[in-house]
């Protein structure tokens, strides 16, 4: 690559300022508002439940394709993309449904299945809004990674220099929490059979889980340092990237696990870390280290990557509290024998009340009128961006969360495994659940597919159209891939 043309490229994505946290909240409400049309679509119309190519075709759109138009054509009007996704989707569910004829007209004796048959309900079962929340969020993770070189991609939704919100600084972070709430199955698993690993075991299992993902991360220092692709050195270093943060996650939370007798609760742990770490960059001179000193050494060559650990971190365990909270069926201390109305009541608030907490906590820590008036910085993963991403994705969760218990109630009212199954198969999207299924997978495939783009592509000069052209491709592969993977039922874990 030409020097000139790398120099032009680290540029494009360089001192960056970003842009209001309300249009971020408006462009990724397009994710839980096609959802809402997706569900209208099976839910009173059952358009999803033989998939053939129609199918597929609606499903990518209101998926994949609604969410590229969300960040690139529609980036400036995402108001008008949610009432043009909402607006159908309210209409179906007045009109009645289709759904409930066919079964009024073709009635029959319904076939008894004795108990054991029947199975007993899962106390971790499968939560359809998990899924689309998870799946999501992996779609337009992958879709930006590519789309914010080029032009079409607003600069304000890239990452962000030092100080400001955007949506790529919210991607990054959602990954991190996201990875938290499913980490807690595990743990609750665990809890549930009555069982408890010592902290060696939990180092040795959380060790191999960290070492692909290490190795992920040379090869991609090699590549990028190979390659000479363009750079940039503020995000997290001259050497660390993402891959080395992920893989350091598993090892620290092992070690975090051990202090839940001294904070049970992970949130508060969350807060403890959020805090000290914000206070040790206030009150000493490690923000000025990490933002300006000389890169003379290994360590200050790589100083935003080693200190933002101490966020991400932070962000993961607040994630872990969430799902702590939304992945049993008794969502807290609720009573065995609630009913399943009261079960789905308990968890809608407790979702709504975790949003209201974070998002009391940033107002606090952020607002110059009412309280510390401090500045969000992802490159610093700051105690501000912590809150802001925990508020962020449990604002996210409940929107999902209130889609299915809306749309589709037989899931959570479900009496028995095989007809709780069922319904949580009809409540979930094939290209949702494919990128939640294999999404560190994908991911993996997504990067090697930017660099090949932008080795071949001239992407600051290329028109909007054919950037568009590049980026759906790039979009359809990707959920070919996915669905492909599912469909072989190959899961792909690190």
């Amino acid at each position: 690559m030409a020097q000139s043309y790398k120099t032009l490229k680290e540029d494009f994505v360089s001192n960056l300022a970003g842009g209001k946290i309300s249009e971020i909240n408006y462009v990724t409400a397009v994710a839980p508002a096609a959802l809402l049309l997706w569900s209208a679509l099976q839910s009173r119309h059952g358009f999803f439940i033989d998939y053939g190519p129609a199918a597929f075709l609606a499903d990518f759109l209101l998926n994949v394709g609604v969410i590229l138009l969300a960040t690139t054509f529609y980036s400036s009007a995402p108001v008008l993309l949610n009432v043009l996704l909402v607006s159908p989707a309210l209409l179906l569910f007045l009109v009645p449904s289709q759904t409930k004829r066919q079964k009024g007209l073709s009635k029959s004796k319904p076939i008894t299945k004795l108990p054991h048959e029947r199975g007993e309900l899962d106390p971790l079962p499968v939560r359809p809004f998990i899924t689309a929340y998870r799946g999501a969020m992996m779609i337009i993770t992958c879709l930006a990674i590519l789309a914010v070189d080029f032009k079409v991609f607003p600069r304000r939704f890239a990452k962000v220099e030092t100080w400001g919100t955007s949506l790529m600084d919210m991607g990054v972070g959602s990954f991190v929490f996201s990875g938290g709430v499913i980490s807690a199955r595990p743990i609750l698993k665990d809890r549930l059979a009555g069982r408890t690993t010592s902290l060696r075991t939990r180092l040795y299992f959380s060790a191999k889980h960290s070492l692909p993902l290490f190795v992920l991360g040379l090869v991609r220092i090699y590549s990028v340092k190979g390659l000479d692709l363009a750079e940039h050195v503020t995000e997290y270093g001259v050497h660390w990237n993402f891959y080395f943060t992920l893989a350091l996650l598993p090892p620290s939370v092992a070690l975090v696990e051990s202090l839940t007798a001294i904070a049970p609760s992970t949130a508060l742990l969350s807060l403890i870390l959020g805090g000290v770490y914000q206070s040790i960059l206030e009150f000493t001179n490690l923000k000025a280290f990490i933002l300006t000193a000389e890169r003379t050494d290994l360590l200050s060559q790589n100083r935003e990557g080693l200190f933002s650990f101490f966020g991400y971190l932070a962000i993961f365990l607040a994630g872990q509290a969430a799902g702590f909270d939304i992945l049993p069926r008794q969502p807290g201390n609720g009573s065995s024998i609630a009913t399943p109305y009261t079960q789905r009541r308990r968890l809608l608030m407790r979702l709504i009340l975790a949003s209201v907490f974070w998002t009391t906590m940033f107002f606090l820590i952020t607002s110059y009128k009412y309280g510390l008036n401090l500045r969000v910085s992802r490159r610093l993963a700051n105690f501000p961006y912590i809150l802001w991403v925990a508020s962020f994705n449990c604002m996210q969760l409940s929107f999902f969360c209130a889609i299915e218990t809306w749309a589709f109630p037989k899931v959570y009212k479900a009496l028995d495994k095989s007809s709780e199954s069922k319904e949580t198969e009809k409540a979930t999207s094939k290209v949702l659940w494919a990128f939640n299924r294999n999404g560190l997978a994908i991911f993996l495939l997504a990067n090697p597919l930017t660099g090949f783009v932008n080795l071949t592509v001239d992407t600051l000069t290329i028109s909007r159209e054919r950037a568009m052209g590049v980026l759906l491709v790039y979009s359809v592969l990707l959920t070919v891939v996915a669905i492909a993977l599912d469909r072989l039922n190959i899961t792909i874990k690190l």
